[in-house]
């Protein structure tokens, strides 16, 4: 039983986190997304011109509201996936591409009918999630990964 004990702990050890450089690549992940996304957003108004009508798009504080929410709670999951997972990087690519999925579904089902929509608009909004999803996914999975020290 000990020696089973000490398998599960060096495990579970093997895999050392820094929570202060997971803090700094968080809060860097999520104001990375809001500026991916905002560059989009202002690129997309020059390329296709907002409805002032649509109000999903009508200026750029929807946009980062609904990128910094998604993105917080990103952070939040995978700092919950290093401390509870075998492989949190492989798990939350897969909960992230669910989730991209799932998020663009009112962007085809629901967006269309929004006074002021247009294809181009609703095109904006689902390149939005996109970038968001590639940039968190990114950042949280590579960046956070612990640095190899060499000896030299």
């Amino acid at each position: 039983m000990s020696s089973t004990i000490s398998v599960l702990s060096s495990t579970r050890e093997s895999r050392p986190v820094d929570w202060g450089r997971f803090a700094l690549v968080g809060l860097g992940t999520v104001i990375a997304a809001v500026l991916a996304n905002v560059l989009v957003y202002f690129i997309g108004g020059a390329v296709v011109g907002y409805d002032p009508e649509f109000v999903v798009l009508r200026n750029v504080s929807a946009v980062i509201l609904f990128t910094v929410v998604p993105a917080i709670a990103a952070v939040l999951l995978y700092a919950v996936l290093l401390r509870f997972t075998a492989n949190p990087a492989r798990t939350f690519t897969i909960i992230a591409a669910v989730v991209l999925v799932v998020s663009l579904i009112p962007d085809v089902t629901y967006i269309p009918s929004v006074p002021g929509a247009t294809g181009g608009q609703t095109a904006i909004l689902s390149v939005m999630h996109v970038v968001a999803a590639i940039v968190i996914v990114w950042m949280l999975t590579t960046v956070t990964q612990p640095q190899t020290r060499t000896r030299g």
